[in-house]
């Protein structure tokens, strides 16, 4: 009795070290990724300042600026980007590289755009005209849950998903399989989705992998404090975190929970876009230290929704 006693404390012990202990490989001395937009704050149009180029690639990136010239100069463009962005994220529109803005951009995220093809398909009751890069585009402020064009989801054939993890998988079963089973039931638990892991990646319908740098699929990883994951439109099946990154199973300052951003790059596999509702896991952005489980309001209509759940 008492070796089993034993033997149960040891198990109980090396799982607790597993799943608090971070994985990552970002060097120490690096800079985080989106570090460069900190001499940014104050500038505004009609500025020249170096590294304005960088805040240029970065709005291009997530879909605020349709086209740019690669130069330092704040332009009229690079001004209208800027309020697009700081309407969506409910910001003073000031159309200038103000603190508060520039403390958002500064945040990890995910590295799915807020706006695809100079368009956010926010459902909303209230709507305003915005001038995007040269494009006229409709974002919504009132109603937040947001949609891929043309409603992009899987088919009523496809309601039973399995899910699989990557040879490039860092971590042990005994910290993923419960994390991944944790997360794909937050949403099977408000929809008619149902999810079972498979060991045989070919008859996966996603594939859970980590990367860095370019992995070959046109979205490059940028290293430590940027891009954390991103993931693929039904039924592409595809989530990616960034190797980088530093990673843990729960809550430590300077780590990031695997099983937050699986919560949020299940709901882009599913058909869900961005939100600009903070309290909402399908919201962007995530700080290192803190936690996203738990489904919103938001989050569920959302989902609900795109599919006729009712």
């Amino acid at each position: 009795m008492a070796a089993t006693q034993s033997s149960l404390l040891a198990f109980i012990l090396l799982l607790a070290l597993l799943l608090s202990q971070s994985h990552g490989h970002g060097e120490a001395d690096r800079p985080e990724a989106f570090q460069f937009l900190r001499h940014l704050e104050g500038s505004r149009k009609g500025d020249r300042v170096k590294g304005l180029n960088e805040a240029k690639r970065y709005l291009h990136r997530f879909g605020y600026l349709d086209h740019h010239n690669d130069d330092d100069d704040f332009d009229h463009h690079l001004e209208s980007a800027i309020k697009t962005y700081q309407l969506y994220y409910n910001l003073n529109e000031t159309g200038s590289l103000d603190f508060e803005t520039v403390k958002q951009m500064m945040l990890p995220r995910c590295g799915f755009p807020d706006i695809i093809n100079g368009e956010t398909w926010m459902r909303s009751g209230k709507e305003k005209n915005r001038r995007l890069g040269g494009r006229k585009t409709a974002v919504g402020f009132s109603s937040h849950y947001a949609f891929f064009n043309n409603s992009l989801k899987w088919p009523p054939s496809k309601m039973h998903l399995k899910y699989a993890l990557d040879t490039n998988v860092p971590f042990d079963d005994v910290v993923m399989n419960p994390l991944c089973y944790v997360a794909f039931d937050k949403w099977a638990a408000i929809s008619d989705f149902t999810f079972e892991r498979t060991y045989d990646l070919s008859s996966a319908d996603i594939l859970i992998s980590f990367f860095k740098g370019d992995h070959g699929d046109g979205h490059l990883f940028d290293g430590p404090g940027g891009v954390l994951a991103h993931s693929f439109a039904p039924t592409g099946g595809r989530l990616h975190y960034d190797l980088e990154e530093n990673w843990v199973a729960g809550i430590r300052a300077g780590s990031f929970d695997l099983e937050s951003v699986a919560v949020h790059e299940i709901g882009h596999l599913l058909g869900l876009w961005h939100t600009p509702v903070t309290e909402a896991v399908m919201f962007a952005y995530l700080k290192d230290g803190t936690q996203k489980v738990n489904l919103h309001q938001d989050d569920i209509d959302g989902l609900r929704a795109l599919y006729g759940i009712h």
